[in-house]
């Protein structure tokens, strides 16, 4: 629901839970960082932080204030500017991309009392370098380690802040997707991840990869402070409405959400060939059912077609958006265009390109024809929009799509690049569409979080958020903790 700006806070602020003490909640969390990030297992989730004096003090302010997020603590990707940090994105040729500037939706979440606690690691340049790299590394960051098992995966390309949450280090992270980066470590690493509709979070000043398909949305704990978070940061660019920006409430109803009589449709071709996801899916699909759902199964291939217009799109935005961002920063960096970035690496081998390469990147420099652009883009935007998700709901009358995110983590591996299970999960209809995608954690396989996707049609994020929601109060699935140890197989019973 849209709220007038003259009350947003105060409206909003009534749906929080209180907060015991900010203050010491920003210390705590800073000596998590301090005990487990920088020492212990390392996890390389945190790239900077707040110094203690100074996060107590802000938490402290915006809770006196009484402001929506009391001084809760967000870590933020490196791919989003804030004005204390350089904002990398993981590449080396950006470490003195100190801007000034904070993002829009940067500048709304300390407007809400929010305490940005830090920057977070991410795989480099957002994962769009190469094809064959190993999600969750950067230059900048090393490699991010996954709380539940240290030698797995956590997924890219917000591969930081879905670990950082996880192991307790902020109240909530931001991530950013173009296609699985948000929902895709929330799953792997046990959280709540929503990637919302394409235009709801302003795209200013986020090192981009894709204006058609980029998003920056909320990593948490549950989906009532992912809903919170994104309460603080939805909105466009200021100033683009005018005089009354609106603002919105995404908690509203989630307490009395329900999933009786709605019609839910399991996209069943989606759920892969892993017999241990597919049997925590059905458990899953029994609770929704238990709490007054109706199970439709659905009949759905996604097009070949489809996939290969995707990279057609992000190839050329890339070049086109990556180059714009680049020619604006007002920082004195060494790179101005993709073909910089390029130079750059290839000047910088060892540091840049030991484990994986760039032709990605490069493919990108010659995705110059606008035409065979404009058809791809039209294309993609049918085949996952119009006869895709729109398609399925329209025929089938069903309220939300269903499958599993993603499979369990898998072992990281430098040398050889990610070998995740990709017969999982139908994300990449949300991601290309545009539209909403909700992860929520459903159970575990052998101690590794995986989760299940609610997907739905344009600007229906608040009804997503409803779902999952609904679905969290039904779940009957027990959930992993984090071990911060080598992954070995638990006990049973």
């Amino acid at each position: 629901m849209k709220i007038a700006p003259s009350a947003v806070l105060a409206v909003l602020a009534l749906s929080a839970p209180a907060y015991a003490d900010a203050g010491a909640d920003a210390r705590s969390y800073l000596e998590r960082i301090a005990t487990l990030d920088d020492a212990g297992p390392e996890l390389n989730a945190v790239i900077v932080s707040l110094d203690p004096d100074t996060a107590a003090a802000e938490a402290q302010a915006a809770e006196k204030a009484g402001l929506l997020l009391g001084g809760r603590t967000v870590l933020v990707k490196d791919n989003v500017e804030t004005k204390e940090w350089p904002t990398t994105a993981g590449s080396l040729a950006l470490a003195a991309n100190m801007t000034g500037r904070d993002a829009p939706l940067i500048a709304r979440l300390r407007e809400a009392g929010g305490v940005v606690l830090g920057k977070t690691n991410l795989s480099e340049w957002a994962n769009i370098r190469s094809s064959n790299s190993t999600s969750g590394w950067s230059a900048v960051g090393g490699l991010t380690r996954n709380p539940y098992a240290i030698d797995r995966n956590t997924c890219g390309s917000s591969s930081g802040s879905g670990a950082a949450v996880a192991a307790g280090f902020a109240w909530a992270a931001i991530g950013t997707e173009t296609d699985g980066s948000i929902t895709c470590p929330s799953s792997i690493n046990g959280l709540v991840g929503f990637k919302p509709t394409v235009g709801l979070v302003s795209q200013t000043f986020i090192v981009p990869i894709s204006s058609s398909q980029d998003t920056a949305g909320p990593m948490a704990n549950s989906v009532h402070d992912a809903a919170l978070l994104l309460s603080a940061i939805a909105g466009p660019d200021y100033g683009i409405l005018g005089p009354g920006d609106l603002h919105y409430d995404f908690t509203a109803g989630l307490a009395t959400a329900s999933l009786s009589g709605k019609r839910v449709g399991v996209l069943r071709k989606a759920v892969g060939n892993d017999r241990k996801v597919t049997a925590l899916f059905e458990a899953a699909l029994a609770d929704m059912k238990a709490a007054g759902a109706e199970i439709v199964e659905l009949d759905y291939d996604a097009p070949s077609e489809m996939g290969s217009a995707e990279l057609t799109v992000l190839l050329y935005e890339l070049r086109r958006d990556l180059g714009a961002y680049l020619a604006g920063s007002p920082a004195a960096i060494p790179v101005r265009t993709l073909a910089d970035a390029i130079a750059f690496d290839a000047a910088h081998l060892e540091e840049e390109m030991r484990w994986f390469g760039q032709e990605l990147f490069v493919q990108a420099e010659t995705t110059t024809d606008e035409e065979a652009y404009k058809k791809a883009r039209a294309d993609s935007l049918r085949l996952a929009g119009p006869e895709g998700i729109d398609k399925l709901l329209a025929d089938s009358k069903v309220d939300v799509l269903v499958a599993p995110t993603v499979g369990p983590a898998w072992t990281s591996d430098l040398v050889n690049g990610d070998h995740y299970n990709g017969s999982i999960g139908a994300g990449s209809l949300a991601a290309i569409a545009g539209y909403p995608h909700l992860t929520v954690p459903m159970g575990a396989v052998e101690g590794l979080p995986v989760g299940i996707s609610f997907m739905g049609a344009k600007w229906s994020d608040a009804a997503m958020l409803g779902f999952g929601a609904a679905y969290e109060r039904a779940r009957t699935a027990t959930l992993a903790t984090p071990s911060f140890e080598r992954w070995q197989p638990p006990a049973t019973d």
